[in-house]
């Protein structure tokens, strides 16, 4: 996800070079070229086909590339000018591709026994690939290491200290790796379905990312168990964002947001209770935008995109979007997209996937 050190909108013209922009249609040129900003994002095309698309802050896809399967989450580097789509767990491909054509895309399995948990996260510099993966005979969360400078061969892994292990990101150092451990276990034998609803582990992790070793581990309290910590972002004063998803009884209104920092306790936004009623006890996506000081969160079961102050984590806005998906950082505001085909304020034939990431300015 974007975190300020984007290329911007004529950069990624100038990388994207003539051969990228002479195959776009006058009609996918004109939304680049006035597009305030470029996203990704995963789809699901009207025939059934499944790919990732290029798109303007408005909306207007620009280019597509074709996946073998649903995607979920995303991950870029500026550095690099690479992205990465990571199947829905329990898929065992990520697919990196080159934004403006400029190379071939690269498909990335993972190793017997694991399969990706949908979200990984490149460091700071573009060298490597982190991906959250599941270990699964040994019920154990683990994160991949792929090196991007050897066709994505896959290096090492660490122990991610916790079981579901689903979002994943990295410090703007590069020095901690941070991990949301969902706590809920899965089997590829039983596709999706959840194993241990009775006795989950959520857990926040933060890691050595040049070791492995554990810095911090966050449990959350038993009242809070069935309170699943899903995904992240980082604000500009390393505060870590995190958002939930809430497995107990429906009438329950937990808390669904929260940041830590390292050296320090969890600490959970008190939402106004008609903004977790809204919210239906769901967070599908979180993202910061920095400039700004605010934090989007989305949820597709309550058709509620929120926005908070990234400072008190008080209530600035919210909307309603049914079928809501992604949400990242816009030039002003929050970008928001929706599985029936919205992304802001222009409406695709295709239905948009869970999360976003940010390309350029």
């Amino acid at each position: 996800m974007w975190r300020g050190e984007a290329i911007d909108r004529r950069g990624f013209l100038k990388a994207a070079g003539i051969a990228f922009t002479a195959a776009l249609s006058p009609r996918a040129l004109m939304a680049l070229e006035r597009a305030d900003a470029v996203y990704a994002a995963g789809f699901r095309a009207p025939d059934g086909s499944f790919g990732i698309a290029t798109i303007s802050e408005r909306g207007e896809i620009i280019d597509r590339v074709a996946l073998p399967a649903r995607a979920h989450g995303m991950a870029y580097s500026a550095v690099t000018n690479r992205a990465v789509a990571f199947a829905r767990r329990p898929g065992t491909f990520a697919m990196v591709f080159d934004p403006d054509g400029q190379a071939e895309p690269v498909v990335i399995t993972s190793p017997e026994g694991r399969h990706f948990y949908g979200h990984g996260h490149f460091s700071p510099n573009g060298a490597l690939l982190y991906a959250s993966e599941n270990d699964f005979d040994g019920n154990r969360g683990m994160i991949g290491i792929y090196d991007a400078r050897d066709k994505f061969r896959r290096i090492g892994e660490f122990e991610a200290h916790g079981i579901g292990t689903h979002d994943m990101t990295v410090s703007d150092d590069g020095t901690l790796l941070v991990i949301a451990n969902g706590g809920i276990e899965t089997h590829p034998d039983f596709g999706r379905t959840k194993l241990n609803l009775d006795h989950m582990e959520p857990s926040l992790v933060l890691l050595d990312a040049r070791t492995g070793a554990l810095v911090q581990r966050h449990g959350l309290p038993p009242a809070l168990r069935q309170l699943s910590t899903r995904h992240l972002d980082i604000g500009a004063d390393g505060r870590i964002w995190f958002a939930c998803q809430w497995e107990g009884a429906r009438n329950a209104l937990p808390p669904l947001a929260g940041w830590l920092s390292q050296g320090e306790d969890i600490s959970f936004v008190s939402l106004p209770e008609e903004t977790t009623i809204r919210l239906g006890n769901y967070v599908g996506a979180i993202a910061v935008n920095r400039h700004e000081g605010i934090v989007g969160i989305t949820s597709p079961v309550g058709g509620a995109a929120v926005t908070l102050d990234a400072n008190t984590g008080a209530v600035l806005k919210e909307e309603f979007v049914r079928d809501t998906a992604g949400v990242a950082p816009a030039a002003r505001g929050i970008a928001v997209s929706s599985y029936d085909g919205r992304f802001n304020e222009t409406r695709s034939r295709v239905a948009w996937d869970q999360h976003i990431v940010r390309l350029a300015f």
